[in-house]
């Protein structure tokens, strides 16, 4: 019988494998369901997400994203200033209104492109990896982790700041995508 670990494994083959905390983690349990309602790691939930999603711009995509934007709007109070926060949520808002068939792929791929032409923010450059995540499967799982850590970076307790934002993460991911399934 094959483990849960060994489907993770087989999926990073066609591009970036799970990190090997993840596959280490995931070796207690023996389902993904079983997984998915206790992972405390939305990153590593968007990762999967992501790889299962189906095609680019695709419609099967449109949950992954919707989670994506919600994860990196959680680093929105870290934002430096107005103006960056700003360029940051008009990006998730726009990736969110994808989600619902309410913006086009070309407003998706203008909106991410306006917040990567000010990459040397850190809310904009992840707010412009939810909207890629329309076309790339593993950009959604980099929108959450860096919110984890811009909130690491402004808090006191790093570590505890950190974790609580990528279990927010993993909260808004369960209530937004079904537990996938592996084949």
């Amino acid at each position: 019988m094959t483990h849960l670990t060994d489907k993770l494994i087989a999926l990073g083959e066609t591009g970036q494998r799970p990190c090997s905390d993840a596959v280490e983690w995931c070796r207690q349990y023996d389902s993904l369901p079983a997984a998915w309602a206790v992972c405390q790691r939305g990153d590593w939930m968007l990762w999967l997400a992501g790889r299962l999603a189906g095609p680019k711009w695709s419609l099967a995509r449109r949950p992954l994203v919707r989670a994506a934007a919600e994860c990196a709007m959680l680093e929105l109070p870290y934002a430096r200033d107005e103006w960056v926060a700003g360029i940051a949520l008009a990006t998730c808002q726009t990736a969110v209104a994808w989600s619902e068939g309410e913006a086009s792929d070309e407003d998706v791929q203008d909106a991410s492109d306006a917040a990567a032409a000010d990459a040397d923010t850190a809310a904009t450059t992840h707010a412009a990896y939810a909207a890629y995540a329309a076309y790339a499967a593993d950009a959604a799982a980099y929108a959450a982790y860096v919110a984890a850590y811009a909130a690491a970076y402004a808090a006191a307790d790093a570590a505890a700041a950190r974790d609580c934002v990528l279990s927010r993460c993993a909260d808004i991911v369960r209530a937004i995508i079904p537990c996938p399934v592996l084949l």
